[in-house]
């Protein structure tokens, strides 16, 4: 594997030194053997689709037997854990040798690169069916240079397949991220136009491609604003999201029903009209593990006391403004402590997102088809759960099988509004399909522009005006736990820092729990009656953590790659 790796590294103009490239070169390796190099199997269209295929992979979902891209990710102001397992730092506090961040994006563009070169090659080129492939391997590459650039700002570019002649490229500097951006903006474009698929929850095609070129020009819009302070290169992507979503949005209606995006069989999330792109699963063919991380005894993140308050109550307003009751107390019962009487009273998918009781390790909860369960904030995460699964699937590695969504409805909705909105162009109509239907849902009042942005929300520590901050409140709140969303949202919008401990102490404690009947079992401790998730671990926030360190075995390798700020 290693050999593999360096190998790759050595094609994307990332690693190994040109003494003994000859053996790698003439080592058998997928795709390069003889037959994929040759015309001749380019030119076959069964032949391409299974090299195309693969590309499929790279939709993750909720993992292939291990750690998927919901809920895993646990470094946000969303979630937090206590222990040095589950407590969540840095990405990185020192720069490492090597990095799957770096390498394994660029073994994705290698792939891509090699199919777009040999179907250029072949017989299939400027047909239908070539189209197609080279669109499939486009929408791929772009979407892995967009990851690169999110995490490591400027990037080598590498547009074809490398060998050891290619040392401009090989010994490089790094490309200017607007231009890697730039040039992922071209490959989404390129999918939209020649993927032969308009529609398909299960495979890539032309909405598919639209929702990715909507992730793009959302992260690059926002950034562009608020990172780079450039407001025309801002402006440009973010009408390209108005464009796109424009597009989208009357195709895919958005449901009644929130917990059914994050808990269905493939057959009914396939059924779902606000679904885009889904990875389905099937019991004993295909399944994950995210049921049994959150049910598990011991190793369960929560949502944070900070994320558990962003969620608004039934009469649209927050704690310090609501007719409601505002008691973050819970009612002791037997063996527990239930919050049945918060969640009555606030947004709805709260209550779809953690349990109606407090649960730490000590107290041994069960909840229909799971092992006694735990949460180091004392909320459970009760999201991705669904008594459809028995037991003997539920709680256990590589045994659950409910359908993972990519990509659906609500986001587009988000993404049009949040674009509008930093455009200065919002209008009430914009709302009526996207933000009411997602307040709706909710149990929500519907509000007006003018309402959304006299809210002077006390909770609003971004520095942006009100109403883009409830557009980013309905955001958050929409998307919690789902696809590293919020770490990236953080990213785009320069608030990396509320990461920080010092600067936002609420991230690290959990559920009111003076009242609770059961004490706290250590390494857990009470500040004013909250439960403190992780009191013996730190996070502040340097501004190096903006970027990603370059590998440093990278930079011995080539030494025209820059290292980030910070980390020299």
């Amino acid at each position: 594997m290693k050999k593999h790796l360096l190998y790759s590294a050595l094609v994307l103009c990332l690693g190994v030194t040109l003494t003994g490239c000859d053996d790698f070169l003439n080592d058998n390796r997928y795709p390069l053997d003889k037959q994929t190099s040759s015309p001749e199997f380019w030119s076959n269209s069964v032949n391409v689709e299974g090299e195309a295929n693969h590309f499929y992979n790279n939709v993750v979902g909720y993992g292939s037997g291990t750690n998927g891209t919901f809920y895993y990710h646990t470094l946000s102001d969303d979630q937090a854990g206590a222990i040095s397992s589950t407590f969540a730092n840095w990405a990185y506090t020192t720069t490492p040798s090597e990095s799957d961040d770096w390498d394994d994006p660029y073994i994705e563009i290698r792939r891509a690169n090699l199919l777009l070169e040999g179907v250029a090659s072949g017989s299939l080129n400027n047909t239908t069916a070539g189209n197609n492939f080279m669109a499939i391997a486009r929408l791929d590459r772009g979407m892995q240079y967009l990851t690169l650039v999110k995490k490591f700002g400027d990037v080598p570019l590498v547009e074809k397949p490398l060998d050891v002649n290619d040392q401009s490229v090989l010994f490089g500097p790094r490309t200017n991220r607007n231009e890697v951006i730039d040039f992922a903006l071209a490959d989404l474009n390129f999918a939209i136009e020649n993927l032969t698929t308009e529609s398909s929850k299960t495979t890539f095609s032309r909405d598919y491609a639209r929702a990715m070129k909507i992730e793009l020009c959302l992260f690059e819009g926002t950034y562009a604003k608020y990172v780079l302070k450039d407001s025309e290169r801002s402006k440009k992507y973010l009408n390209e999201v108005v464009n796109v979503a424009t597009v989208l949005m009357p195709k895919y209606s958005i449901g009644d029903d929130y917990a059914a995006l994050y808990n269905s069989m493939s057959e009914e999330l396939n059924a779902n009209s606000e679904v885009i792109m889904m990875k389905a699963y099937k019991q004993d063919v295909m399944m994950h593990s995210l049921l049994d991380w959150t049910c598990s005894s011991s190793t369960v993140c929560g949502i944070t006391r900070n994320a558990f308050d962003s969620f608004l109550f039934l009469d649209g307003q927050t704690a310090d403004k609501t007719s409601y009751d505002n008691t973050d107390k819970g009612e002791p019962i037997e063996n527990g402590l239930s919050i049945a009487n918060i969640l009555s009273v606030r947004d709805k998918r709260l209550s779809a997102i953690v349990w109606d009781r407090v649960i730490y390790p000590n107290m041994s909860i069960k909840f229909e088809n799971t092992m006694p369960i735990s949460s180091h904030t004392g909320y459970g995460v009760k999201k991705f759960y669904t008594d459809e699964i028995p037991y003997d699937y539920t709680p256990f590695a590589n045994k659950n099988y409910t359908a993972a969504p990519i990509y659906w409805g609500a986001r587009v909705a988000l993404a049009l509004v949040e674009a509008k909105a930093e455009l200065g162009t919002l209008q009430n109509s914009d709302l009526t399909n996207t933000l009411d239907k997602l307040y709706s849902r909710a149990g929500l009042p519907t509000k007006t522009v003018d309402e959304l942005a006299a809210m002077n929300a006390a909770d609003n520590n971004m520095g942006v005006s009100s109403l883009i901050f409830e557009i980013r409140r309905c955001r958050r709140c929409e998307l919690m736990l789902d696809d590293d969303v919020r770490y990236w949202d953080l990213v785009r919008w320069n608030k990396l820092d509320l990461l920080d401990f010092t600067k936002n102490p609420t991230i690290n404690q959990g559920a009111y729990v003076a009242d609770a009947p059961i004490a706290l079992p250590a390494p857990y401790v009470m500040q004013n009656g909250y439960m403190v998730t992780a009191a013996n671990n730190t996070r502040t926030f340097d501004a190096k953590y903006n970027l990603y360190p370059i590998p440093s075995q990278q930079r011995l390798l080539n030494p025209n790659l820059k290292q980030n700020p910070g980390w020299e």
